[in-house]
């Protein structure tokens, strides 16, 4: 029996064997008295002794390129959809480059200076670089070099979006369906080649990142994000890992998108060690749609039941920097975990909760999930950050959630609806005690890198 739902850009999203789709990837049982785990925790790991057997789910891996930028040349050359780069930037034309913020590991600074390689000989004018941080805070100049490098800083004009300056936006008409104005950075529009770069991995509610969501949200206002992932939509059971078309979410961010007139698309995938995998050039939401087909096939796992207790991690640094952006590791986990389970989950969060954003005034403003909800289904106004606190209060709607964060402090972690942990390994052997014989284990060592489904 096929269970389907709307998938990839119209595409079904099958629940079903295997084979159907696609090998399924690596998923170990591993028996004996202790099963030891690599867990990506932060820049180092995080290497811990769990009790019992577990079934540990990570991707089907792909081998990094041997040769990364001259795929990259080739995608830039033969594009998957539409024509080449070199066609569509005219002599003189000024062009803008969108990248990810910290946040997000895409390799900036291995993938930029090839695009700049390429846009030479076409003889453009000023090359700019607009970093899409949607409602995030701004990059560090450290963290601009990390991301970007010297000859980047070098030779581009950086911009760094921001969300919170309405003037600086430009209204491209209304959100569909809505009165909501679709604002997008005005700067960016006012060049005349507009390209967005990013990396595709499932999304715990919009389907998958990448693509049309460098434009919104990565560069557009907030009231239109805050739309974008308003309480109805993030609420939708089709907003959800890997699910695009049909899903509110992704369908609001393409819309924005297309009005954008976004010259150029490169995507690429990414390993664990984010090595590139796999790049996709060419017309925007082509190319986007190519690429997640691929994630979907490496990244989404089937399993055949549910599991009392599920140990995650947020993929390490930087994605595990902070506690907002480990919710991501929490909805992996939630897909398989049984009703009334535990989640345990392991995230760096170096940089706390953090205290920038919404995501803490909300937390410390409601006395925990449910009464956040039934507030949330009273008020008619979008909140910052509200969408994360919502998606994180239903899951715990349905498990416990123990949380091990070196960089956050116990009393944060109980503030935020959380219960602390240090020993992993400990907290696992209660909650498999606490659910009783038989209780069944599962490990996902790279958090959302790796999305489970029970099917």
């Amino acid at each position: 029996m096929l269970v389907a739902v709307k998938g990839v850009e119209g595409e079904g999203r099958l629940f079903a064997a295997p084979g159907l789709l696609r090998p399924t990837p690596r998923r170990t049982t591993l028996v004996g008295a202790m099963t030891t785990i690599d867990l990506a925790y932060g820049r180092s790991g995080l290497t811990v002794d769990l009790p019992g057997a577990a079934d540990v789910i990570e991707p089907r891996q792909q081998p990094g390129l041997a040769d990364e930028a001259g795929a990259l040349r080739r995608a830039l050359r033969r594009p998957l959809a539409g024509p080449p780069l070199g066609e569509l930037v005219q002599r003189g034309a000024s062009v803008a480059v969108v990248v990810c913020d910290i946040t997000r590991p895409f390799p900036a600074a291995r993938v930029l200076p090839v695009l700049l390689e390429e846009l030479d000989p076409l003889g453009p004018g000023t090359v700019s670089v607009f970093v899409a941080t949607g409602t995030h805070r701004q990059c560090t100049a450290a963290e601009l070099e990390r991301m970007l490098g010297s000859e980047v800083l070098g030779r581009c004009q950086v911009l760094q979006h921001d969300a919170f300056d309405r003037a600086r936006h430009r209204d491209l008409g209304p959100v569909p369906g809505t009165a909501v104005r679709a604002l997008v950075d005005g700067a960016f529009l006012d060049h005349a080649v507009r390209i967005t770069t990013g990396f595709i991995e499932p999304h715990f509610f919009a389907g998958f990142s990448g693509g049309p969501k460098m434009v919104a949200p990565g560069l557009a206002a907030l009231e239109t994000v805050l739309e974008l992932h308003s309480a109805a939509r993030i609420g939708d059971p089709r907003a959800t890992w890997g699910v695009t078309a049909g899903n509110p979410v992704h369908d609001g961010v393409r819309a924005v998108a297309s009005r954008a007139g976004v010259t150029f698309n490169l995507d690429v995938t990414l390993d664990r060690r984010h090595a590139i995998t796999n790049a996709f050039a060419g017309e925007l939401f082509a190319s986007h749609a190519a690429g997640c087909r691929f994630a979907h096939r490496t990244a989404m796992v089937r399993v055949e039941a549910p599991y009392d207790v599920v140990v995650t991690t947020n993929s390490g640094w930087p994605l595990d920097q902070n506690l907002y952006q480990s919710v991501k590791g929490l909805s992996a986990a939630a897909q398989i975990v049984k009703e009334g389970g535990s989640i345990v989950l392991a995230s760096e969060c170096a940089d706390g909760l953090p205290e920038h954003g919404g995501y803490g005034g909300l937390l410390r403003g409601a006395s925990g999930p449910e009464a956040f909800l039934r507030a949330l289904a009273r008020q008619d106004a979008v909140v910052h950050d509200q969408w994360q606190v919502q998606v994180q209060a239903q899951i715990q709607r349905r498990a416990r959630v123990f949380v091990k964060a070196d960089g956050v402090t116990p009393d944060q972690l109980r503030t935020a609806w959380f219960e602390p942990v240090d020993d992993l390994a400990a907290c696992v052997a209660r909650e498999l005690a606490a659910a009783g014989p038989g209780a069944r284990l599962a490990v996902v060592p790279d958090g959302p890198q790796t999305i489970p489904y029970v099917g």
